[in-house]
């Protein structure tokens, strides 16, 4: 199955309509645009302690905003304000009206803390269940839900997507890799959301239960929540039999569904832009950058009613590219990687997902490897720890870690270690993939 693969044949066979929005033309999607941000400035002016002392320190009130370029006079949010409101001095409604919190996990620091009101809820709900057809799943589809359940938004947030659909929804949540595997043979999902990295999990789990992951009734899988490539789409979709879609958001902006790849162009997530204003900004100047350049991804929200947001600097990196598969809504280029996931070895810059690129590209490799930072004297080293391939003769593994340390050197400009290891021995993804082990 290619990247540009059709949607599955049970899509094309039951068409979705789209919603409004996703038909407006450019100008009337704007135009609904600076009406919506002009009443969100407004809204958190007057409710966010925060943004009433930020906005007076920039000089900027609601009644500043004219137009669509004004929003470049508002001061940025960082994860550093929500941390410094904890838990609750971003909510823009009493707490009465706050239907429901949600938080990260704070394993950096505090947690940042958002909510939602009833309408929040049923909006978010709305921009999922869109988000899925886009990606080709339609009404009375079954949808095995592997997202984590609790305080992380993925997994409610995609539930009330696929109830909201009219899709059946599958609650199962992350870990439990066999009970997964299991419940996908005996329920027989259409469907599949998790991120990539589980994803492969359990195609292995299925594989050493003697299944063939192309075998399962298993025919869109929805991912997300970390950054993955297109070389890990095609594995996917080679290795399941499946059309891999991707499905962008975050917690501070709302959760999954922000934006979302259309099944029938897989070309990068559509901005869901009726209800979030995108810029790409210069990660270090904060000037905004024109659409095509690459830089750090920055949301405001524009119908949030508990937890507005103004300019959230993602640190997510990509480009802002023109509508393909719904014209008036911009996409972003797919994320595969952030300011803050970034290696800095020896002076080079590198992502995660740059190695991974490499590794897909070798067919004599696997998948599974972890990154390891440590020190040799007074430089840093990487090690790139990888599974040799459990069906090939060591002597081929071995000079396959010997290509992809030369690829890694040429393409990416560092020299690294590479180590096999035997397979299975790797630790694998339960929901979000560590890959990158500090040891310095």
């Amino acid at each position: 199955m290619s990247l540009t693969t059709a949607a599955p044949l049970a899509a094309q066979r039951n068409p979705s309509p789209l919603d409004a929005a996703e038909l407006l033309s450019r100008p009337e999607l704007e135009a609904l645009q600076l009406e919506r941000l002009q009443w969100t400035v407004r809204h958190a002016y007057e409710n966010v302690p925060l943004y009433t002392r930020k906005l007076d320190e920039a000089g900027v009130g609601p009644d500043d905003i004219r137009s669509l370029d004004d929003i470049r006079l508002l001061p940025f949010t960082t994860k550093a304000d929500l941390r410094e409101t904890y838990p609750f001095g971003m909510f823009a409604v009493p707490m009465e009206q706050v239907a429901r919190i949600h938080a990260s996990s704070g394993t950096t620091g505090r947690p940042t803390v958002v909510g939602y009101t009833a309408r929040d809820l049923d909006t978010w709900a709305g921009l999922v269940a869109r988000s899925l057809r886009a990606s080709g799943i339609r009404p009375g589809m079954k949808v095995h839900n592997a997202y984590g359940y609790g305080l992380f938004t993925g997994g409610l947030g995609a539930h009330a997507g696929i109830e909201k659909l009219g899709a059946t929804v599958i609650p199962m949540s992350g870990g439990q890799t066999a009970r997964q595997v299991q419940l996908i043979t005996d329920f027989e999902p259409d469907a599949i959301l998790c991120t990539p990295s589980y994803l492969l999990t359990i195609a292995d789990a299925m594989e050493a239960a003697g299944i063939d992951p192309r075998s399962t009734s298993l025919r869109v899988a929805v991912l997300g929540a970390e950054p993955w490539t297109n070389e890990m789409r095609h594995e996917l979709e080679q290795r399941m039999d499946i059309d891999a879609v991707d499905i962008y958001g975050l917690s501070e902006v709302m959760g999954p569904g922000v934006g979302n790849e259309c099944v029938e162009t897989k070309d990068g997530p559509h901005i869901w832009e009726d209800h979030f204003l995108p810029e790409v900004i210069d990660g270090e100047t904060g000037e905004s950058l024109p659409d095509g350049e690459r830089g750090e991804l920055v949301f405001t929200s524009l119908t949030k009613q508990a937890f507005p947001v103004l300019r959230y600097r993602t640190r997510d990196l990509t480009r802002l590219l023109p509508g393909t598969a719904r014209p008036a809504m911009r996409r972003i280029e797919k994320i595969t990687g952030r300011n803050d996931d970034m290696i800095i070895l020896r002076g080079v810059n590198l992502f995660p997902t740059q190695i991974e690129e490499i590794v897909l590209g070798i067919e004599t490799l696997t998948p599974h490897f972890i990154l390891e930072l440590s020190k040799q004297g007074r430089m840093d080293a990487l090690t790139v720890r990888i599974e040799r391939h459990p069906d090939l003769a060591r002597e081929t593994c071995e000079a396959a870690a010997v290509v992809l340390a030369q690829k890694i050197k040429v393409h990416i400009g560092s020299s690294v270690a590479v180590q096999l290891e035997e397979p299975g021995t790797l630790p694998r993804s339960e929901g979000k993939y560590k890959r990158v082990y500090d040891l310095r």
